[in-house]
C-alpha cells in the first residue's frame, strides 16, 4: 500500500476529530517510528511503498479512538530527552518543562545539593534535573508501582542516576533519617472532579486519573501532605516547588504563607495560567 493512499486514508477518517496539520503530524510520527521513512523522504518521494501496513493502520484505529499518539508509540519528548510512556503514567506536558527550567535556574549547578521530586510519574522531572545537574543527588517517589517501573527504565535509557522509592506522598514522614533535602519539587494530582468537563476525551479516557484527580472538597490535599513534609525535611532556606491548578495560586500562596515559607513567588507559564510556585524554608 502506497504510503500517499494512507495518509489521505489518515485524513479521511480523523479530519472529523483532529486539524489537518494535526493528522500530518501524527502520520510523519508513525511513518518514521515503524518505517523509518522520514517527511522529506515523503515529499519527494510520494509513490513510496509499503510491504507491511498493519502497524499504521493499527494506530489510525487508535487515534480515531483519542488515544494519544505518545501512548500508541511508547515515547514522547521532554526538556530534551525522550522517555518511554504508558497508560501508567502522564504523558509529560511543556508547561512541567518550564517547572524544570524554573528550578534549574534557581538550582547551584556545581554544587552537591540533594533534590526529591514527589510523584515523580515517568521520571521526567528528577531525570531532567539530574542531567542537567550531575553534581546533584536526585531522589523520587511515587505511590504507583508501575509508574515506577517506567521511570526507572527512563533513567537507565537516559544515563543518570535516581534514587527511587515507592512512597504515598499523604503518609510519607521522612525519605531517610540522614537526608535533607536543598529543593523538593512537584507535580502532585489537582485537576478538581468539577473539572473533568472540560477534558478532552483522549486525556480523560487515557491517563491516569490517580495522577490527575483530586476530590473539589480538599483540592490542596498532596499541597499540604507536601509542605509538612518539606517543614521536616527541607535543609534551612531550601525551596520548594510545585506545578498547581492555575485556579487555585491564590490558595496555595495562603497555604505557604500560613506554614511560615518566605520568598512565595506565583509563576505564570506561557499560556498565562498561574501554574507554578516556588517558596522558601524559614526558621519557625
Amino acid at each position: 500500500m502506497k504510503l500517499k493512499a494512507i495518509k489521505h486514508k489518515f485524513h479521511d477518517e480523523l479530519g472529523a476529530v483532529y486539524p489537518a496539520e494535526e493528522i500530518d503530524s501524527f502520520f510523519n510520527i508513525l511513518a518514521e517510528t515503524y518505517y523509518g521513512v522520514k517527511r522529506i523522504q515523503l515529499a519527494t518521494n510520494p509513490d513510496l511503498t509499503l510491504n507491511d501496513s498493519e502497524d499504521i493502520l493499527k494506530a489510525l484505529a487508535e487515534l480515531k479512538n483519542e488515544k494519544p499518539i505518545q501512548y500508541i508509540i511508547g515515547e514522547t519528548e521532554f526538556y530534551g530527552l525522550n522517555f518511554k510512556v504508558n497508560d501508567g503514567v502522564l504523558i509529560p506536558r511543556p508547561e512541567t518543562e518550564e517547572l524544570v527550567e524554573w528550578v534549574l535556574k534557581k538550582a547551584k549547578p556545581n554544587m552537591p545539593i540533594n533534590i526529591l521530586d514527589m510523584g515523580t510519574g515517568s521520571g521526567c522531572i528528577a531525570i531532567s534535573l539530574a542531567k542537567h545537574l550531575p553534581q546533584a543527588k536526585v531522589f523520587a517517589i511515587d505511590i504507583s508501582t508501575k509508574a515506577l517501573n517506567i521511570a526507572k527504565k527512563n533513567a537507565l535509557f537516559n544515563g543518570v542516576d535516581v534514587y527511587f522509592k515507592e512512597a504515598d506522598i499523604l503518609t510519607l514522614k521522612t525519605l531517610s533519617e540522614q537526608v535533607e533535602f536543598d529543593i523538593i519539587v512537584s507535580n502532585p494530582p489537582y485537576v478538581r472532579e468539577k473539572e473533568k468537563q472540560y477534558m478532552k476525551p483522549n486525556v480523560l479516557d487515557n491517563e491516569p486519573h490517580l495522577a490527575l484527580f483530586v476530590k473539589d472538597e480538599d483540592p490542596l490535599l498532596f499541597y499540604k501532605a507536601i509542605t509538612d513534609f518539606a517543614i521536616n525535611n527541607l535543609k534551612e532556606n531550601g525551596l520548594l516547588f510545585f506545578e498547581i491548578n492555575e485556579f487555585l495560586g491564590n490558595a496555595m500562596i495562603d497555604l505557604l504563607r500560613h506554614k511560615n515559607f518566605k520568598n512565595i513567588e506565583l509563576k505564570q507559564d506561557i499560556f498565562k495560567k498561574d501554574r507554578m510556585i516556588k517558596a522558601e524554608k524559614t526558621n519557625g
